[in-house]
């Protein structure tokens, strides 16, 4: 069996498997985080490479104040925890996204977990945090024009990867793989350049509940797909 490269998930359904728990969302939350400590581990045991997942949007702001103040004092202790998570996996962090929003103390929790984990390069972890791919576009055009304007940049020459270069994930290969768990079918902002010939999975099970079988069932759908990148097997060309 292949094991994809680059496996990018949806973190979805934490809030509603709470509710359906009669608990409060922020229960939901927690255990999603514990369960993504697992499922790190389990990708890399896979052989997953890279493993890149939406933690929290740029519209995440729209929800209750509660439920924001909670998710911020659970990516904080996040962060310190991963610094014990990178050094058991061997495991690169990175943050995508634009953090700083976040108050001071969360920023520098970040900036010290990347520095740390930047000496490991078995699994490299990417955190969607404040991220939206139309704001993470934006971005890019903003310093791309910037360069243009500075003469740096020759507007001739600039190509696909020299777009990808101005990325919040330059530097990664693009998700052979996209997850989203908990029902729902859409892309809802995420990695919207990077996911132009990516494999999509989506399943009910919500993340709190997804395990290592229903990441294998993800990989099995991912071997089951021709990926052809717009062009055509040699055997159907002899038949056209």
């Amino acid at each position: 069996m292949v094991i994809p490269n680059h496996v990018a998930i949806i973190l979805d359904g934490n809030g509603r498997w709470a509710k359906a728990k009669g608990m409060p969302r922020t229960y939901g939350h927690v255990k999603g985080c514990e369960n993504l400590e697992k499922i790190c581990s389990i990708a890399k045991g896979l052989g997953v490479k890279y493993l890149t997942v939406y933690a929290f949007s740029t519209e995440n702001w729209k929800r209750s104040k509660d439920e924001v103040d909670g998710l911020m004092k659970l990516f904080r202790n996040y962060m310190k925890k991963c610094l014990k998570i990178a050094r058991d996996n061997k495991m690169r962090v990175r943050v995508i996204g634009e953090p700083s929003v976040f108050d001071e103390d969360l920023q520098a929790r970040i900036r010290e977990l990347e520095e740390y984990s930047s000496q490991f390069d078995e699994l490299h972890f990417q955190i969607a945090l404040n991220y939206g791919s139309r704001d993470e576009i934006k971005r890019a055009v903003q310093d791309l024009a910037g360069d243009v304007k500075k003469g740096v940049l020759d507007p001739a020459q600039i190509t696909e990867d020299t777009i990808s270069g101005y990325l919040d994930t330059k530097g990664l290969p693009d998700p052979d793989l996209l997850i989203r768990t908990s029902g729902e079918e859409r892309l809802s902002n995420y990695l919207l350049w990077q996911l132009a010939y990516t494999e999509f999975y989506f399943t009910d099970v919500p993340w709190p509940d997804f395990t290592k079988e229903e990441l294998a069932k993800a990989i099995e759908h991912y071997n089951a797909r021709d990926r052809r990148y717009g062009g055509v097997k040699e055997e159907q060309k002899e038949d056209v």
